[in-house]
């Protein structure tokens, strides 16, 4: 039979282990301790390292501070043109202060997320689909802003707020799709007016210049007729310059007699 001094002993030294296994608690440098002392939170939280929790008087809530990482699912937006869109984002954002993460919010995981999904119909329902696509930077800047200001209370500092993707219904998509089509014509339009605007003025430079100089249009016609020549045409047709007609004309008026019939 064993004696019982030493199943007293065997006992104490059971409890001794199991009170220091639940005394002394060991925090990664990303953790930091809550202590309750009698149900009391004690003004600053421990960790990291050793810390000595004095069970069962202590009780102790372990918050991570590691920057989390929540996706909030598509929520059903009317933007302020009517226009019904599906939109997702992502936020991230850590505990700054972990008491207050435990006293002030009962799960600040689950109320973060909530308040990101309210947050974000609300913002994006006073935007247009313009601004949606095109100033998404102005719109994450103004939702970090607004659901970091309303977590600051609970200890929680939002970082960054990123809209991740805007789903467009199929009739919206083919009036975008029309409507950018329809700009690249335009655009092309008015880039063939100024080619033409740009050739007629360069015309109307080159015209000036020939009025002044009768003799470059001379040139330029001898030089369309090299240029006519070097091709294997089958007939060439050379037009007569009008001041030859006129030259003819003249001369066959003075070698006419007097009161005869005049040559046409």
């Amino acid at each position: 039979m064993i004696p019982s001094g030493i199943i007293i002993n065997l006992g104490l030294v059971l409890l001794a282990l199991f009170l220091l296994k639940q005394w002394i608690q060991i925090l990664p440098e990303y953790e930091r301790g809550v202590i309750f002392r009698l149900g009391r939170l004690l003004e600053r939280s421990k960790g990291p390292g050793i810390i000595f929790v004095f069970w069962p008087i202590d009780k102790i809530v372990r918050i991570s501070l590691r920057t989390s990482v929540h996706d909030v699912p598509p929520q059903d937006v009317i933007t302020r043109d009517n226009v019904s869109v599906k939109v997702n984002a992502v936020v991230y954002f850590r505990v700054v202060d972990p008491g207050r993460a435990v006293v002030e919010v009962e799960n600040y995981l689950y109320a973060t997320s909530q308040l990101a999904q309210t947050t974000l119909r609300s913002v994006l329902g006073q935007a247009e689909l313009d601004e949606l696509l095109s100033e998404r930077e102005q719109l994450n800047e103004k939702l970090q802003t607004i659901i970091d200001a309303q977590t600051d209370p609970w200890g929680i500092k939002v970082s960054m707020v990123e809209l991740k993707h805007v789903d467009l219904p199929t009739e919206m998509q083919r009036a975008m799709a029309r409507q950018a089509e329809a700009e690249r014509e335009k655009r092309a339009k008015v880039i063939h007016a100024e080619g033409e605007f740009q050739a007629s003025k360069q015309l109307a430079a080159a015209a000036d210049v020939v009025a002044r100089n009768p003799v470059t249009l001379q040139l330029r016609y001898l030089q369309t007729v090299t240029e006519i020549s070097s091709e294997q045409n089958s007939t060439i047709f050379f037009p007569i310059p009008i001041e030859m007609l006129r030259a003819f004309e003249a001369f066959n008026a003075r070698s006419a007699p007097e009161g005869g019939p005049k040559a046409p």
